[in-house]
């Protein structure tokens, strides 16, 4: 593939609910433009985009794609991303990247959910948005309705440039609203033929036209002064004015047709060249030392990693020297290629604006910013999705144990909308994803690309122990061996402290009870005992613990013999000071649609919730602050889903530690046998 300077460069994301037929509408556009020779099929798993074993298995989009192709003297950079809620953050990531958000929407299915999640992130973003209304093949199918949908959700913005000819299986063609003319399509090769507006639709036709321009000139003061003088206004012009209402995000077209059907696939592809905007670089960008963006990285068992990545300034050339703006490391990029899919294809250059793929690169992630030594690097930081439902992952043998922190190292740097953690309380390992389709995938992921299996389990609660009264304890340690005996006796007492004080060691010795020196031992027995837990098994907090007299043996003694008196000690007093159960509380900040409020606060209290505050947030949407405890929302996201048709969303943090209701204590409890009290 040529090089193309950087007007003459398009990249474009196709997104929508999964379902929507994106993947098969790449594959379309891939085939029309001439660049593959034959048309594949998501249900027999033959498609470019589609190549991973787990797309093919399961017969959807699991992670972003690119696959250009080139048209009318122009370069086409297509990002088709996984429409499903578990792989937003690949959703994230090609927005980051792309100039125009195509937005593909089922004629059968309508606005779904996963449309409205990524329209808000295009939204947000301020990035150039169109319509294609896909499947007008289908049964059910409705374009009125589809568009009332759209109009609906989206707002006034919504501008329809084609209508479709013919209904269901007599779907054949769309009328160009613009030039007032029909393009009607018979056979497989997905080439147009052009003519006049069938006669039982040039009425909606003239109506939907007047409607289209008085959209598009509205923009523009001077077509606007010509049009209410009913001046001509040309085509072009006003293909000018709405490439700038379309620039400005203030214009969404809708284009409608069929991707298996082949039918107004070739005046998408015009229209994204045409009217779709240009990378935003100028010839002072273009000169500018070279500066990219990797927006995405692909773990290859073979290759290793393989990093895409979008030119912002100036050209890379093969074999280019470039810093990372994380590490400051130098990295070489040897050799450059364009992916189609899996295929790559050697490249000498990439021009500002453009996408490309590098592989075996030191130290560079998804996120980081490569740059000319000295170059002025300011590119917004890239933060992906959240993950919020966690899993317990153990080595399933040794093999795996010994290979499993670098395979989990290379499964986050392909996707970093994971995380891992370590709870040091659990002592489990845990693997946070977005849900558990995208959790299940980073498995299956793990074992194929990186050959390490694990074994997964329930996420373990961390409680913790306190008490609520004062108790006092001999902790005495008498041990005689052979030689040298052990001996130390502490008298202990605990007492509580308020909620989060922490714990308290306090010496109370007087008259050389014990002698200064095996102080230090005792407080470290004690703290060594907390830690271990308490009489449930639980690392005990919020304590004050006073050692207040003791006993020493002149020979005997030793720092070994004061640790142990201090931790028996304290472990009785704990048993006999009235020790309770406590577990961590999350707070919850949910958004959802206003009209699911009343189930998520049904569903919250049930989950023993304290609603913290409520109120609307705008966009039809509100928010419930809630404190909810941990144990209750380990699965929220599952359960939030569930409730809002997808259409909610939620942060957690951890908030602080209350005491368990007594008749959930006995059940946690049981669970775990009680430590010995000493």
């Amino acid at each position: 593939m040529k090089v193309y300077p950087s007007a003459k460069i398009r990249n474009v994301a196709l997104v929508g609910h999964g379902g929507s037929g994106k993947t098969s509408l790449a594959e379309a556009l891939l085939f029309v433009t001439g660049a593959i020779p034959r048309l594949g099929r998501v249900e027999d798993g033959n498609t470019v985009c589609d190549f991973d074993p787990e797309e093919e298995r399961r017969g959807i989009s699991v992670a972003m794609a690119l696959a250009p192709f080139e048209h009318d003297g122009h370069k086409v950079n297509v990002l088709d991303t996984p429409g499903y809620a578990d792989f937003v953050g690949d959703v994230a990531a090609a927005l980051r990247v792309a100039d125009l958000a195509v937005f593909v929407v089922s004629a059968v299915e309508g606005v779904e959910v996963q449309t409205e999640m990524a329209w808000r992130i295009a939204e947000q973003a301020k990035i150039p948005r169109a319509v294609f209304v896909n499947k007008l093949d289908r049964e059910r199918a409705s374009f009125p309705r589809t568009l009332d949908a759209l109009k609906s959700t989206f707002g006034a913005g919504i501008a329809p440039l084609e209508l479709p000819i013919g209904e269901e299986t007599s779907f054949r063609g769309v009328v160009d609203l613009l030039t007032d003319t029909a393009v009607t399509y018979d056979g497989a090769s997905g080439k147009g033929t052009e003519g006049s507006v069938p006669d039982d639709m040039e009425s909606e036709e003239h109506t939907v036209h007047d409607a289209l321009v008085e959209g598009i000139v509205v923009a523009d003061d001077d077509l606007m002064e010509r049009y209410l003088a009913d001046e001509s206004i040309e085509v072009k012009e006003l293909e000018q004015a709405l490439a700038k209402g379309i620039a400005e995000a203030s214009v969404f077209p809708v284009l409608c047709g069929s991707g298996t059907k082949l039918v107004g696939v070739d005046r998408l592809a015009s229209f994204v060249v045409r009217e779709g905007p240009a990378p935003s670089a100028d010839d002072g960008q273009s000169s500018a030392p070279p500066v990219a963006f990797v927006f995405k990285t692909i773990v290859d068992p073979y290759v290793g990693r393989v990093n895409l990545f979008k030119v912002l300034q100036g050209t890379i050339k093969a074999d280019a020297s470039l810093v990372n703006n994380r590490t400051a490391s130098e990295e070489r990029l040897h050799q450059l290629s364009v992916m189609r899919g899996k295929e790559q294809e050697s490249t000498a250059e990439v021009p500002t604006g453009d996408i490309a793929a590098v592989a075996k690169l030191a130290d560079t992630s998804t996120g980081d910013v490569l740059g000319a030594r000295g170059a002025d690097i300011q590119v917004e930081a890239f933060e992906p999705p959240k993950p919020v439902l966690p899993i317990a992952i153990t080595p399933k043998s040794k093999s795996d144990a010994d290979k499993l922190a670098t395979a989990l190292h290379r499964l986050l740097d392909e996707d970093p909308a994971l995380r891992l953690e370590r709870n040091s309380e659990t002592k489990q390992t845990l693997l946070w994803g977005i849900g558990e389709t995208h959790l299940s995938i980073a498995l299956e992921r793990l074992h194929r690309k990186l050959g390490v299996e694990v074994d997964t389990g329930d996420v373990k609660v961390a409680y913790r122990e306190t008490i609520t009264g004062t108790a006092e304890a001999e902790g005495k340690y008498k041990k005689q061996t052979g030689g040298h005996g052990q001996f130390g006796v502490a008298f202990i007492r605990v007492e509580p402290r308020e909620r989060g004080e922490g714990f308290e060691f306090s010496d109370e010795i007087v008259g050389g009870a014990i002698p200064r020196q095996f102080i230090p031992a005792v407080e470290k027995g004690i703290v060594e005992a907390m830690e271990n837990g308490g009489v449930y098994g639980y690392p005990v907090v919020d304590v004050k613990v006073t050692c207040y007299d003791g006993k020493y043996h002149s020979v005997d003694s030793s720092e070994m013999s004061f640790k142990m008196a201090g931790s028996l000690g304290f472990k009785e007093a704990m048993a006999n000071a009235h020790p309770i159960l406590l577990e961590p509380i999350s707070e919850l900040v949910v958004t959802a649609p206003e009209h699911s409020q009343g189930d998520l606060m049904g569903d919250l209290n049930s989950k023993r919730g304290r609603i913290q505050g409520s109120g609307a947030v705008g966009h039809g949407e509100m928010e419930i602050v809630a404190q909810v405890p941990t144990s209750e929302v380990l699965r929220y996201a599952i359960d939030l889903r569930s409730i809002t048709a997808g259409r909610g969303r939620f942060e957690i943090t951890h908030s602080h530690y209350d005491p368990v209701p007594s008749h959930l204590a006995d059940r946690i409890t049981a669970q775990k046998e009680p430590a010995r009290a000493g």
